[in-house]
């Protein structure tokens, strides 16, 4: 009896022994398994901007436009002709040209023996144009204006009357040279704006403008 008595005691003293020792290797095991694995990412720092690295919202070319002088009957002002290189890049003003506008007036068919207007009304434009500058100009207006109001979009204003009657106003203009002559246009209605646009100013619409007459 003394000898069962004793080992009932020794394995009841085990237990709690083994129970240690699992708890033991399990805590080392959960200690080895923290080590191997990667490291906790902390949140990145929130980044902050500079206002002045940001995009300018309004378009760079805009800020560069170059406005088109505007005139009106009796009126004289100059604009800049200029060029580009032979890929049509590098813009460079060359001289300077003053255009006068002596004289508009509206005109039917019969008056020019001129074919029916496609936009409506017939115009007569007579222009002076100078070289103002130091160096030559060529300048061509045929095919190269546009009219508009507030109720029409920009067309072409071309017609096959051209220039008209007289001196062409289409031709090279050295320094000092300077021409008076017409350009007939077909517009779509009295009043409006007419725009050269015969320039090679990537930041210009147009070389200049004249604002029409009502009448």
């Amino acid at each position: 009896m003394g000898g069962c008595a004793m080992r009932a005691h020794i394995r009841r003293a085990a237990v709690p022994a083994v129970v240690l020792s699992l708890a033991l290797l399990s805590g080392c095991s959960s200690g080895d398994d923290s080590a191997g694995a990667a490291p906790k990412q902390e949140p990145a720092a929130e980044a902050t901007i500079d206002p002045a690295d940001l995009p300018s919202e309004e378009p760079s070319s805009s800020a560069s436009a170059t406005p088109a002088p505007v005139l009106k009957v009796g009126e004289t002002t100059e604009w800049a002709y200029g060029e580009t290189d032979d890929t049509g890049q590098n813009y460079a003003v060359k001289t300077k040209m003053s255009v006068s506008v002596d004289s508009v007036r509206y005109v039917t068919p019969a008056e020019i023996d001129a074919a029916e207007p496609e936009q409506g009304q017939l115009v007569e434009l007579t222009l002076t144009l100078k070289n103002v500058g130091q160096a030559p100009a060529d300048v061509m207006l045929y095919g190269m204006t546009k009219w508009e109001d507030a109720t029409h979009a920009a067309q072409d204003a071309t017609t096959l009357e051209g220039v008209g009657d007289g001196p062409s106003l289409d031709t090279t203009y050295k320094p000092g040279q300077a021409v008076t002559g017409k350009i007939v246009l077909d517009v779509a209605a009295k009043g409006g704006k007419v725009s050269y646009v015969g320039t090679e100013d990537p930041n210009a619409e147009a070389a200049f403008v004249i604002e029409m007459p009502a009448s």
